[in-house]
């Protein structure tokens, strides 16, 4: 199954290309952005290792069974939303986003987000999606209240990441909370 690109009213969510590199690293490799991330903000050495990573993710009935989409606002690069399984047999999966912050507050986010949710379970017939939070990052919390994700678990200093202790917050949707 060929992936193909998503539309929604205001945007276009494609597969990365070798175009996106670029702006890959300029968002990723910004402290805001970087902190939350498991990799931290990217490096020189960093990034190559990452966007590897990414730009093999093509759809879900590849061998890594994933996406990463890169989210155009009028031709302009604007967020990348990522899904990828975590139990491909029972049809679970992981969802992540980082929003260039020059273009927040827009709602551009929630609605990729959105978007890639609703695609995940009405074509990939996903059982569930969850989203791991840091809880300092509110932005991100703040988009998967948006996208209809529940808070499930708080997990205390439950990762060591650059040297400290951090919280998780695990946000979690059904297939079947869709149609709530």
């Amino acid at each position: 199954m060929t992936f193909a690109p998503i539309r929604t009213e205001r945007l276009e969510l494609r597969l990365l290309t070798d175009a996106d590199r670029e702006w890959l690293v300029s968002v990723y490799s910004q402290p805001e952005v970087g902190r939350f991330i498991p990799a931290g903000p990217w490096t020189a050495d960093i990034s190559e290792a990452e966007i590897s990573k990414r730009m093999n993710r093509r759809g879900f009935d590849t061998e890594q069974g994933a996406v990463s989409l890169m989210v155009l606002h009028e031709g302009e690069r604007v967020a990348e939303v990522m899904c990828w399984f975590t139990d491909r047999d029972h049809r679970v999966a992981e969802i992540g986003w980082a929003g260039d912050p020059a273009h927040a507050g827009q709602g551009f986010v929630t609605e990729a987000a959105t978007a890639l949710l609703d695609y995940v379970f009405s074509e990939v017939r996903m059982h569930r999606v969850a989203a791991i939070i840091d809880p300092r990052n509110v932005p991100s919390m703040r988009v998967a209240e948006r996208i209809g994700m529940r808070l499930e678990g708080h997990l205390r200093e439950a990762e060591w990441m650059r040297g400290e202790w951090c919280d998780t917050l695990i946000y979690g949707k059904l297939a079947s909370d869709q149609n709530v």
